[in-house]
């Protein structure tokens, strides 16, 4: 049986015993972690995978990484930081990060695909992002990306052939009182007709990047 770890046990100067320790003190948390189950922490948070290529934008993530403490909370931040060195985030990726973490490649995905900041796919030199919130769909959204689609030749979530142009749609942009709103290269726009959005992809597409 596991002996359970006291403020008296031996091995108390441990800085697993110390943060048991801090916990009871401060948030009444019980001392009932085990040394089995104290260890089994300590080479969850030592163990570490290898970076996946030796590409110097992975020590970038990597020196993120080391800088953020909660392992809960920093997830956003890392995909961030990934997105930012490569444009986007692949499966290799995605589990590297569930491993580095601690985390279920579920959850990982769940969180890269719930937010239209984060893309799976490779972007274009130019992004378009369609707002599809209520207000904008009400107010005509719908029309404005099968506008955009019709123009570009593309569908959501697809890139044109030369990779000039990426269409995306997000759920809200929080821009619902100049519905509908459209997203150029990081710029709202907001009352957008059909015909103004095609005419912003066609300046976007014959002038090349």
């Amino acid at each position: 049986m596991c002996q359970n770890l006291t403020l008296d046990s031996p091995d108390k100067n441990n800085q697993w015993a110390e943060f048991a320790k801090i916990g009871a003190e401060r948030w009444g948390v019980p001392l009932l972690w085990s040394k089995e189950k104290l260890r089994f922490a300590k080479r969850m948070k030592l163990t570490k995978p290898a970076l996946p290529s030796s590409d110097k934008r992975w020590k970038i993530v990597d020196a993120r990484m080391r800088r953020l403490q909660l392992p809960g909370a920093r997830l956003i931040e890392v995909l961030h930081t990934l997105q930012e060195s490569f444009g986007y985030l692949d499966e290799d990726a995605l589990r590297f990060v569930a491993a580095a973490l601690h985390i279920p490649p579920s959850r990982v995905y769940g969180v890269s695909t719930f937010y239209n900041l984060f893309s799976l796919k490779p972007q274009g030199a130019h992004t378009c992002v369609v707002c599809l919130g209520t207000a904008c769909y009400v107010k005509g959204g719908d029309n404005v990306l099968a506008a955009i689609e019709g123009c570009a030749r593309i569908r959501r979530g697809e890139t044109t052939p030369d990779e000039q142009l990426s269409l995306l749609t997000a759920r809200c942009i929080g821009c619902c009182a100049i519905a509908p709103a459209a997203v150029y290269d990081g710029i709202v726009a907001g009352h957008q007709t059909p015909e103004q959005a095609v005419e912003k992809i066609e300046g976007i597409l014959g002038h090349g990047a």
